[in-house]
């Protein structure tokens, strides 16, 4: 990003559990005005950020953190509409008060492709610019459009089963003896130095995942309870799991 836009990035460790620590986290990355250092212009959050769905008080502390301190802010949504369903609230009111506010369309909605961009006029105008620079400009694309509009407007409230069925993966991994974390539609599990050999596993059972030591393993509207339980059943008969299973 910095030889495209001139800019360099700062990011500050993920939000705790709570998310009580926009404060202690962001203002020392704030950098004093000071020729030594770049200016800070921009916080950007993500929601959600590693599944965990960030509440509306939390974002207004950190919008109000940012006026305080002359920032833009910038609300990274890819998985905005997981959040919305997970705290019960609506997109518009978790994007309230943010200078610009992207929305990823394939990312738990489903569609093909394509992401939205959210500002004033002239800040949209100015992304369009950069966006033909860039060489991001495309002609005929009303199907992709279309596959977008569809998805939010039919896919947003079905969301939450996506969320039970993470649910549903992690209670079955748990049982397996493996530590698991979920957050709406994100399951994190901790399978060991042997996450190659897994990894094939998986995969010769249908089943492909990313093979590291702690796995992200994402629920989609592809992803039926049947899949989910395929998936549970694949990691249990992998020879890690039946010799985890026998030492209990």
């Amino acid at each position: 990003m910095p030889p495209c836009s001139g800019r360099s990035i700062h990011t500050s460790s993920p939000i705790g559990p709570t998310g009580r620590s926009i404060c202690s986290r962001s203002t020392p990355a704030v950098k004093p005005d000071d020729p030594h250092y770049p200016r800070t212009r921009l916080l950007a959050l993500e929601n959600t950020i590693g599944g965990r769905a960030v509440s509306r008080a939390f974002l207004a502390q950190a919008l109000a953190l940012s006026r305080r301190r002359g920032l833009a802010t910038h609300l990274d949504g890819a998985r905005l509409f997981n959040a919305a369903v997970a705290l019960g609230t609506t997109a518009e009111a978790l994007c309230a008060g943010f200078d610009s506010v992207s929305v990823c369309l394939s990312k738990g909605l489903g569609a093909p492709v394509g992401t939205l961009l959210f500002g004033s006029g002239e800040f949209i105008a100015r992304a369009t610019r950069v966006r033909k620079i860039l060489g991001g400009g495309m002609r005929q694309v009303g199907v992709l459009a279309a596959a977008g509009l569809y998805a939010v407007e039919h896919n947003v409230d079905r969301l939450q089963i996506d969320h039970e069925h993470a649910a549903r993966l992690a209670r079955g991994l748990a049982g397996l003896g493996l530590p698991s974390e979920h957050h709406t539609n994100m399951v994190f599990v901790r399978v060991g130095e042997d996450a190659p050999g897994l990894g094939a596993h998986l995969q010769a059972h249908g089943v492909l995942v990313l093979p590291e030591p702690r796995m992200r393993l994402v629920t989609h509207l592809d992803v039926d309870a049947a899949g989910i339980d395929r998936a549970i059943a694949a990691f249990a008969s992998s020879t890690g799991m039946r010799g985890r299973l026998s030492a209990t």
